[in-house]
């Protein structure tokens, strides 16, 4: 297990029920990223991994 699979496991536990869009998610990411300018570039490659894992299936 990885360390980010704790907080992966805090997220499915306290949200999992949930149903969030996209818009919330972009607006919480921004809101990190703001609080937390040191994870810009790791914020930037999940957005763009989530924003693209579709494209796997066209190919």
């Amino acid at each position: 297990m990885y360390f980010t699979d704790r907080g992966i496991e805090e997220l499915v536990e306290r949200r999992g029920g949930e149903e969030m869009s996209i818009d919330w998610l972009a607006e919480r990411l921004r809101e990190f990223v703001d609080l937390n300018p040191e994870f810009e570039t790791p914020v930037e490659r999940l957005a763009t991994w989530l924003a693209r894992l579709d494209d796997e299936d066209d190919e």
